[in-house]
């Protein structure tokens, strides 16, 4: 059994990857689900109130504490934009396999427009600046 770690700026295909490779008696963790699921069932995917994702993240990190006890029986998958030195410490304790996909600027921030609230442009210009400031990355980058 395993933990994946799916990292990448919104819009970059991390769901649908982890949709293509997870299977059904695997743990999924995803903040957009986790959000949706806290809401009625009128409101969008993606764009909540801070609220909700404030809720939301408490509510993942919880999730995630509990999975890691279990990727001995279960293979765990986690959705994570951007996880800081802590999360990347807490994953790598646990043997990570982390992978980032990023199609590139361009498609990203065009799939965020097209697809996604102004909040969803601000992260991923927050995580392409990131990117191009020389943040430490140990992942392997692939285009989705």
């Amino acid at each position: 059994m395993s933990l994946t770690v799916v990292t990448g700026p919104p819009c970059s295909g991390k769901t649908s990857w982890v949709d293509l490779h997870a299977g059904p008696a695997d743990v999924v963790i995803d903040l957009d689900r986790i959000a949706h699921a806290m809401t009625s069932p009128t409101a969008g995917d993606h764009d909540h109130a801070p609220t909700v994702y404030r809720v939301a993240q408490r509510a993942r990190w919880a999730a995630i504490t509990e999975a890691l006890r279990h990727v001995d029986a279960a293979d765990v998958y986690v959705i994570h934009t951007q996880p800081s030195a802590q999360a990347r410490q807490k994953y790598e304790a646990h043997s990570a396999r982390i992978i980032t996909l990023d199609p590139g600027r361009d498609v990203v921030l065009e799939r965020c427009k097209r697809m996604r609230s102004t909040e969803a442009l601000k992260v991923a210009e927050r995580w392409y600046a990131t990117r191009l400031a020389g943040a430490p990355l140990k992942q392997a980058s692939r285009a989705w």
